[in-house]
């Protein structure tokens, strides 16, 4: 039976607007983006081919979903339209060949402006002779949400445009979305504390920006690029899409990396794309396509606009970054701390622009959340080259198998353990797990810890693969001939190895702590055990109760630590390295009349030429100064190296004291010349 082309069209415009409410309302998308992609070109195309069908509620003639009740509601002076999509090169030339045609002009002869298309959350920021007034989400393009008090926690964001001459008023228009490493750290932390992960950054920065306590949001690290202007009255007049950009840059705005102008023949976007394809996996944030505009803004105002979005601009997507397989098994992993990883395998997609056959999983409670079994169909998601993600169940199997945790290491076939409270199950072999060793003996050679300069990641390696190396304790066992005979080696370089080691044996406590690899005692967790307890022997023998009592050590930490010295193995381990000669001396309180910096905030930034940034932090904190790493008006001192950035502009602007390095060091000469018997 032949289904009416209204009712296919009633049924398209019904389907959009739920998933347009579940994404832009409710901050849970029900459906991948090649889904949704899929489905609103099939929309465009009857109404393209009938416009006599096409009716107001119709997705096509608005711009996003309603903003919620929650906030007051801003109308915006000038709209904020969205853009229309390209999903090949030929249709994304095709657009800019009708644009010239309308122009009566070749293609060729048009300045194209290429930038990242940001995949966050589009907002809006009034200012008034230079002062940040108000905030506000897209919203139905018209009318958006205030979000003030959300916006003004992100720091790229200035309260005051860096002017003398500010415009009387200026509406920036930009994308406000997180960072990889904020997203990723976001998502461990909820995975930590039990809590419901983001399904992808654009959601996390939405959910983040939407936020009533704005406390919350600026935990996140939320960050903001400016594409344009709306509503503008100033004195600088601009011809050229890209000088408004450069003015922004001017104003204290950040600019988005690679953008390019170039004109516009097919060849040339070609060109183009490759570039930003290649560049897109090292971008620290996420991408879903380029944004290619028209460069001249008369051109722009005579191409004029549609219902839903300009004639001179055109979105070219890149392949879905989501799809729906099936999970066919689980394999566990065991990391470097021992903790068992489920990672899902799976009939092999091609999305993101590569076939994946894998993805991880997280820990037991993510499949509990996710109510995942073997045999669901699900859909996963990859971001750039991290390895991906499943999503969400689709489909349930027909003959679901459910995912068990072994009892056994796969690796070593320890006995595998979850400790109460804690989502992780580990491996209770501890540091002589063979899944465990190189990585934990990479950790504690690395710079960070105990500094062994010459023991490399892959001389690592080899050693432990041919059996020379099998705990961290065998580092201090090495001879000339374990390292001379290997390809490569020779006496000269395995005596500069032996070396590194004998002067790494002296060392300060907290760096030997942090170079166990203790699940989640990093280098400050370690500073604040080894501050207070000053021995090992205490730290060894801590309780719990002990434990808790130190500044900034949570009860997993705490846990963690009690955990490993219980391990018998762990402890033989210990005393093999400090019978082979590691020592430090003893951990003393600094008198308070040699700390002249106690209750000051520092901060540091570019690149320090003389000293370490490690090092120039260990003489503050050993002076009493907390070391910071932003810029507030609680700073006390900026210590500014060489290509020092924000942070400078924001501790001039804020009238705060800044150093260069060469007075930073002049002023603590003598206390850097000084023993220290501080933590490092």
């Amino acid at each position: 039976m032949l289904i009416p082309l209204n009712t296919v069209y009633n049924d398209l415009i019904n389907k959009i607007n739920q998933w347009d409410h579940a994404y832009y309302v409710l901050d849970n998308p029900i459906v991948p983006d090649a889904e949704y992609d899929r489905i609103f070109k099939e929309l465009l195309s009857i109404e393209a081919n009938h416009p006599e069908l096409i009716i107001s509620d119709s997705p096509s003639q608005r711009v996003g979903a309603k903003p919620i009740d929650d906030y007051t509601k801003v109308e915006h002076q000038v709209r904020m339209l969205s853009l229309a999509n390209a999903f090949s090169l030929e249709e994304t030339y095709a657009f800019f060949e009708k644009a010239a045609k309308d122009l009566e002009i070749d293609p060729s002869t048009l300045t194209i402006f290429s930038e990242p298309k940001l995949d966050g959350l589009a907002i809006t920021i009034h200012y008034e002779n230079g002062h940040l007034i108000y905030a506000a989400t897209r919203g139905d393009g018209q009318i958006g949400e205030e979000v003030t008090h959300t916006i003004k926690t992100i720091k790229s964001i200035p309260l005051k445009l860096a002017t003398a001459n500010p415009p009387k008023q200026l509406d920036v228009r930009g994308e406000a979305f997180m960072p990889k490493a904020a997203f990723e750290k976001l998502n461990s932390l909820a995975l930590e504390n039990e809590r419901k992960t983001f399904v992808n950054p654009r959601n996390a920065a939405a959910g983040s920006i939407r936020q009533m306590n704005p406390k919350i949001a600026a935990e996140r690290d939320l960050q903001f690029i400016p594409y344009g202007i709306g509503a503008y009255e100033g004195d600088t007049h601009f011809t050229l899409h890209s000088e408004i950009l450069g003015y922004l840059q001017q104003l204290g705005f950040r600019r988005n990396p690679h953008c390019y102008t170039f004109q516009g023949s097919f060849e040339n976007f070609e060109s183009n794309y490759k570039i930003m394809e290649a560049a897109r996996t090292q971008l620290p944030m996420d991408i879903d396509g380029i944004v290619y505009k028209v460069d001249d803004l008369n051109l722009q105002t005579r191409l004029g606009f549609i219902a839903r979005s300009p004639k001179w601009a055109v979105a070219r997507k890149f392949p879905a970054q989501n799809d729906i397989t099936q999970l066919l098994a689980v394999d566990f992993q065991v990391g470097r701390t021992g903790v068992l990883t489920p990672v899902a395998r799976l009939t092999p997609v091609f999305v993101g622009g590569v076939t994946v056959s894998n993805a991880t999983l997280h820990n037991m409670d993510e499949i509990e959340r996710l109510g995942l079994c073997i045999g669901d169909d699900i859909e996963i998601q990859r971001a750039g080259d991290v390895i991906p993600k499943v999503v969400k169940v689709i489909t349930q199997g027909i003959q679901r198998l459910p995912i068990i945790m072994p009892e056994q290491c796969p690796v070593c076939q320890a006995p595998v353990e979850r400790l109460p409270g804690q989502a992780a199950f580990r491996c209770t072999a501890g540091l002589t797990c063979p899944a465990q060793g190189a990585e934990r003996i990479k950790h504690y050679a690395s710079r960070k810890f105990m500094n062994i300069n010459n023991l490399g990641t892959k001389l690592i390696e080899v050693l432990y693969n041919n059996g020379t190396l099998k705990t961290i304790a065998d580092i201090y066992t090495l001879s000339l001939n374990d390292i001379a005979t290997l390809d490569g080696q020779g006496e000269k370089s395995a005596q500069n190895v032996l070396d590194s080691i004998e002067t790494s044996k002296t060392t300060r406590l907290a760096t030997f702590i942090g170079a166990l690899g203790i699940h989640e005692i990093g280098e400050e967790g370690a500073k604040y055990l080894a501050k207070y307890f000053k021995t090992l022997d205490a730290i060894t023998h801590a309780s719990l109760e002990d434990l808790l009592q130190v500044p900034d050590i949570g009860p997993v930490m705490a846990q963690n630590v009690v955990h490993f010295f219980n391990d018998e193995k762990n402890k033989a381990i210990i005393k093999a390295i400090m019978s082979a000669g590691v020592n430090w001396p003893d951990e003393v309180e600094e008198p308070i009349n040699q700390q002249p910096l106690l209750g000051q905030t520092w901060v540091l930034t570019g690149t320090l030429e003389q000293l370490t940034r490690s090092e120039a932090k260990e003489l503050l904190e050993r002076l009493g100064a907390k070391v910071a790493g932003s810029v507030s008006k609680k700073t006390s001192c900026v210590v500014a190296g060489k290509d020092a950035g924000s942070k400078l502009t924001n501790a001039q602007a804020l009238g705060i004291t800044v150093l260069d390095e060469t007075e930073f060091l002049t002023r603590f000469k003598e206390d850097i010349t000084k023993p220290s018997s501080s933590i490092s």
